[in-house]
């Protein structure tokens, strides 16, 4: 598979600025570049983490009597620290002894490269005084109240996919239930946010079937593929009606997990908090600066067996997410496109170098070594949603969530687009409507529920 180097926008786990294989060789680095080689200071000269067994263990316990997670969200929330940093780190010392060797001045900040953006914890002190200065057990208190666990490199509830990998994040921040994917195979379904109608149609059957089939649906919260992935694994989820082999999906984010983005999916990732989980490397209120994206997507291929690239252009976020799973050993397929389409051109290049065709899930779960069993899906039960007790998803009903897809449309273009009667049109939408499947916006926009 070929590395394009190109930045794509950064909304995506299809289209954004690369992904973070942070494998490499002599001076490791972290998906943002920062050195994963912290230094220490307090004994007259640097000193690796590796040497760090013949430094005796400072103070008896922590500063505060707060629980280990307190210490681990504060640890990643000190400036200029990156996962790499933070995975070495606790990978020699729990979160209360690291935190300790902070507030001690026993650690020096790891190095911050200037696109960045960012100023470098040491230019403005060592890290004990950002360390003195934070309120850790007012950080905690906020976890708490948003109900954001917190889990860290070599803690419980850690990942077992991701500490047995090149790369592990520090710490991680979640909502909703982490444990789905230990529970569950776990397969990505990424892509381009600026996908096709058909290939968002793909990517919510695709998701959904799986779902159905028990297998936990992993993508990174974005508009277009992302996002059609996500609804399509909870629609597959609540309609088995929550019972195995049911599995649900999970959203990895580049911001906080209380900060949405982007912000047109504030309603998806409730429900994606809600019946499984969204999870960030980010620390609690942090925006989705650009940087954060690979690191972001990274972590996505590191939680699965298989990447599935829906519809993908040449360039942009979905390579280079291929390119991670790569480094890892994750297998990688994608579903055939039009050669006339450019959302399918990089999905046609990966079949052209050898990734596994995806036609539907049965070949996801072939691929997984999995009984290729996929439960059809189950129509609404006549009245569910209706206020006429009739089913409310009939033919012409399909044809307006096709013509619909996944972005907010006005009437006129879902009656263009469809080519339905206008008075078709409106009837099915308020029949979508009262179904929960589409929602009207102010102004007369309509878009799919997700």
């Amino acid at each position: 598979m070929r590395d394009t180097g190109e930045a794509g926008d950064v909304a995506g786990t299809g289209d954004v600025a690369g992904t973070g294989d942070v494998a490499g060789t002599g001076d490791t680095r972290d998906a943002s570049g920062m050195s994963m080689r912290p230094t220490w200071s307090g004994t007259g000269r640097t000193t690796s983490l590796s040497e760090m067994s013949g430094l005796g263990a400072p103070g008896s316990g922590p500063p505060l009597g707060l629980p280990p997670g307190a210490y681990a969200a504060a640890l990643a929330s000190l400036p200029g620290v990156g996962p790499g940093w933070l995975a070495e780190l606790l990978a020699n010392w729990g979160p209360e002894q690291a935190w300790v060797r902070a507030l001690a001045g026993q650690v020096a900040p790891p190095r911050v490269p200037a696109q960045r953006g960012e100023r470098n914890a040491g230019a403005s002190g060592r890290v004990s005084d950002a360390a003195r200065r934070m309120d850790v057990a007012g950080l905690w208190q906020r976890c708490l109240q948003r109900g954001i666990e917190v889990t860290w490199f070599g803690g419980q509830g850690y990942p077992s996919a991701l500490a047995s990998g090149p790369a592990p994040p520090g710490v991680l921040f979640s909502v909703g239930d982490i444990g789905w994917v230990e529970r569950c195979p776990v397969v990505a379904v990424v892509g381009t946010r600026r996908c096709s109608p058909e290939g968002a149609a793909t990517a919510y059957e695709l998701a959904r079937d799986l779902a159905l089939a028990g297998v936990c649906v992993v993508s990174g919260l974005a508009l277009g593929i992302d996002g059609a992935a996500h609804a399509g694994a909870l629609s597959g989820f609540q309609q088995a009606g929550e019972v195995p082999p049911a599995a649900s999906t999970v959203g990895v984010a580049a911001s906080g997990v209380d900060v949405v983005y982007p912000r047109q999916h504030a309603a998806l990732w409730r429900r994606v908090a809600s019946a499984g989980a969204v999870v960030s490397e980010t620390p609690p209120g942090s925006p989705a600066q650009p940087w954060r994206f690979p690191a972001r997507n990274r972590v996505i291929a590191g939680l699965a067996r298989l990447v599935v690239v829906v519809e993908s252009h040449t360039t942009g976020g979905s390579w280079h997410t291929v390119d991670a799973a790569l480094r890892r050993g994750v297998e990688v397929a994608a579903v055939p496109g039009s050669v006339h389409s450019p959302s399918c051109a990089g999905t046609n290049s990966l079949l052209r170098d050898g990734a596994t065709p995806v036609r539907g899930a049965e070949d996801v779960l072939d691929a997984l070594g999995l009984c290729a069993s996929v439960g059809a899906p189950q129509a609404p039960p006549k009245g569910a949603g209706s206020p006429d007790g009739l089913d409310p998803i009939g033919p012409v009903e399909e044809k307006v969530l096709v013509a619909l897809g996944w972005r907010p449309l006005c009437l006129e273009d879902v009656v263009e687009r469809s080519g339905l009667p206008v008075g078709a049109v409106v009837v099915a939408l308020e029949r979508l409507e009262a179904a929960g499947a589409v929602v009207s916006e102010e102004g007369g926009w309509w878009s799919r529920r997700a």
